[in-house]
């Protein structure tokens, strides 16, 4: 029976919804529902979110540390033989091996988790270690490599709430609930109200999205062509003269050997190549270039997981120079700091830093940091080839690597591998399954917490935040610890001091989860104790920033066509009379594209007892005439192959599919081995996928989508 309501917000994606939970006599966790009053997200939340009761209180929850043993099972220990345990091996294999034999791997659940967030990182720098990797470089990376190339405006894009215009390049944010640029607050709520002021929507995409359903030009092309229809927006954007001339010539920096590299990329040519008519072509050009002043053009996984990831968003910012789409002098930042310090804004170039060419790199392919982390295409590399600096240990914080990481049979085939593999769990996953220990961290409403303010302008697109206390008790009984406490105590056992956001923290007194919040957020406009009163957050918006002007002495100008992106687009061209129409291949006449689920995050929610209904498997979706052509129908099972490996999926007709493409989600499957069933189990797509081959050369990120498939019932 329920006692008493709280309120707080939900920590599962980056919409960040605010909630109303409803506690039961226990103080455990009873319902969710969404906040009306809340502020930000004005009443929305998902499915998933609201389903959060079933994860606090399943069966399956771990709620004490476990140990496998040799005969692989796993059974409970106590919290400080676990850390004692790990933290003589984490120390034998420092002194044996040195640092580099020491890794971490941070996933979605770590990313959430706003005083543990850094932690992994902290530690791995304290024990000296430079491998530090996340699912950020399986997922987004390349939007990294773009910034890096072609510089940086401080200020910012054009907001999506002045915009006239927004380009949505292979995303649905009214499912996935996140994009940069994208107000995801309530996502479908702020785009009618977007529209309603008179912004026009373009989306280019392979499937009509739910998103796309209210766009104001629409271009449907095949998986993988992401580069070349870019190039061709361009293309005739400056045949055309629709650039911002007055911008570019101030800012755009090798204008002419961009508008050379192109010339390839002609309407006739694009349409062709990616198979969408060529006027509609020119109707997105039109709509972004020509009719509009403002706006800007943005993506997500769908190019980012596609091959030429770093080419297709260097293109996109290419978009966004030559049409001006930046803030301007005298303007106001739309987000200039909540929990992150504010720093001056500028109306000047920050030129190309290229992160990746200095400082440390890796033993495998040389490989450079990105954001203080190496690329996870090269973690089954890193720990399965000898010589000095093997990784031989692995700290896994929130994340569920056997079934995310590309090429699923050679990175479990690592993870068994390892020495030590130590996961941060509160499920039974596939990694923790592969796992020497598993340690328990709370649930989102049984911690204090902050948004993920790393990323804040992506969370709120006003300098807002908000703090919750811990709303919910875990189940009695339980061992349960917020996640920054293991990395603390194994640290301290190790005799390492971890800088938490630059502060070094006392080793002799364990912190409390409030105070290092208030390290965090120590640059907030005010003070910690404030944000703590606020229950429904704080508009911080009492002293607006506004972009100050350049330095009439800089020079810097927007690397538009550095060496290597040149050659990018001449590799693509070239790539093009294979290309052609339909597939690369004809023995793969299908192009898969990757696919978000509304009810699921990936291998997270899915088995929620209230979610599985909804979410059975994931199937294998084709647009009806393909069905038809290949004598399929729905709920058969065919086998989906492509030239790295082959998985059995259930067949699934989705009309808003274009013809020649297939689409499937991952998240799903069992380990390799195992017996599944694809009905109820699913099947892991990253077994179609090698981790070897076809990966890009600044951030070793695998094709992922966009890549030919076959499809074929099974006998």
């Amino acid at each position: 029976m329920a006692t008493r309501e709280a309120l707080s917000f939900c920590r599962l994606c980056m919409g960040h919804c605010g909630v109303v939970v409803t506690l039961d006599d226990e103080q455990r966790l009873a319902t969710v529902r969404g906040d009306h009053e809340d502020p930000q997200t004005l009443g929305y939340a998902c499915f998933k979110g609201m389903m959060a009761p079933e994860a606090h209180n399943s069966p399956a929850r771990i709620l004490h540390p476990l140990k496998r043993m040799p005969d692989g099972s796993f059974q409970p220990v106590p919290l400080a033989q676990a850390l004692e345990e790990i933290a003589a091996k984490l120390g034998a294999t420092l002194a044996a091996h040195g640092p580099e034999a020491i890794a971490g791997y941070k996933g979605g659940g770590a990313f959430f988790t706003s005083s543990s967030l850094r932690m992994l990182n902290e530690f791995l720098a304290a024990a000296g270690s430079p491998k530090a990797f996340s699912s950020v470089t399986i997922d987004q990376s390349a939007k990294a490599v773009a910034a890096g190339r072609i510089g940086i405006w401080p200020a910012g894009r054009d907001p999506f709430g002045r915009g006239e215009v927004f380009m949505i390049v292979g995303a649905n944010p009214l499912v996935s609930v996140s994009m940069n640029g994208f107000d995801t607050r309530n996502p479908l709520k702020r785009l009618k109200q977007a529209k309603a002021r008179g912004m026009k929507l373009i989306v280019i995409d392979p499937r009509r999205t739910e998103t796309a359903r209210f766009a104001d030009a629409f271009l449907q092309p095949l998986p993988g062509e992401d580069c070349a229809i870019l190039a061709g927006l361009i293309h005739i954007i400056l045949a055309e003269g629709w650039q911002d001339h007055e911008f570019c010539a101030r800012y755009a920096g090798d204008l002419d050997v961009l508008r050379a590299a192109l010339a390839p990329f002609t309407p006739a040519y694009v349409a062709r190549r990616a198979d969408v008519p060529e006027a509609e072509l020119r109707r997105v050009a039109e709509v972004f270039a020509r009719d509009s002043r403002r706006g800007a053009a943005s993506s997500a996984t769908g190019p980012d997981m596609s091959p030429d990831s770093n080419l297709a968003e260097h293109l996109i910012e290419c978009l966004n120079v030559i049409c001006g789409r930046f803030v301007r002098e005298g303007e106001t930042v739309p987000h200039p700091g909540a929990i992150l310090p504010r720093w001056p804004r500028k109306a000047e170039v920050i030129p190309a830093p290229r992160w990746w060419e200095h400082g440390y790199r890796s033993r495998i392919g040389g490989f450079g940091l990105i954001d203080g982390e190496l690329p996870t295409g090269i973690l089954a590399d890193e720990i399965l080839a000898p010589g000095a600096g093997q990784v031989r240990a692995l700290i896994v914080h929130g994340g569920n690597p056997a079934s995310a990481v590309p090429d699923q049979q050679r990175i479990v085939e690592a993870l068994r591998s390892l020495e030590l593999l130590v996961t941060i769990e509160p499920f039974m996953t596939q990694t923790a399954r592969l796992s020497h220990y598993v340690l328990p961290p709370t649930l989102q409403y049984e911690r204090a917490d902050l948004p993920i303010f790393i990323y804040e302008n992506l969370v709120s697109h006003d300098p807002y935040t908000r703090y919750t206390p811990p709303v919910a008790r875990a189940p009695a009984g339980a061992g349960v610890q917020d996640d920054w406490v293991y990395f603390w105590e194994l640290a301290q056992r190790l005799g390492l001091t971890l800088q938490h956001f630059g502060v070094a923290l006392d080793m002799r007194s364990r912190p409390t989860t409030d105070e290092l919040l208030a390290i965090a957020a120590r640059h907030a406009p005010v003070a910690f104790a404030e944000l703590q009163r606020a229950a429904r957050g704080m508009m911080l918006d009492a002293e607006p920033q506004l972009v100050e002007p350049g330095d009439p002495a800089s020079t810097h100008r927007f690397s538009l066509a550095p060496d290597d992106v040149v050659e990018e687009l001449a590799q693509l061209a070239r790539a093009g009379d294979e290309a052609g129409r339909g597939a690369r291949h004809a023995a793969y006449p299908y192009r898969f594209a990757v696919r978000r689920l509304r009810d699921a995050i990936n291998s997270a929610c899915k088995d929620l007892p209230s979610v599985r209904p909804r979410v059975p498997t994931n199937a294998l979706y084709m647009n009806p005439a393909d069905l038809a052509r290949e004598g399929i129908a729905e709920g058969e099972l065919v086998r989906l192959s492509s030239d790295a490996g082959t998985i059995e999926v259930v067949a699934a007709a989705d009309p808003d599919l274009r013809p020649g493409v297939v689409s499937c989600a991952h998240g799903f499957g069992a380990l390799p081995g195992e017996p599944a069933d694809p009905r109820t189990d699913g099947a892991s797509t990253n077994r179609l996928i090698s981790s070897t081959c076809d990966r890009e050369t600044i951030n070793a990120m695998p094709r992922m989508s966009g890549f030919p498939v076959q499809v074929a019932r099974i006998p």
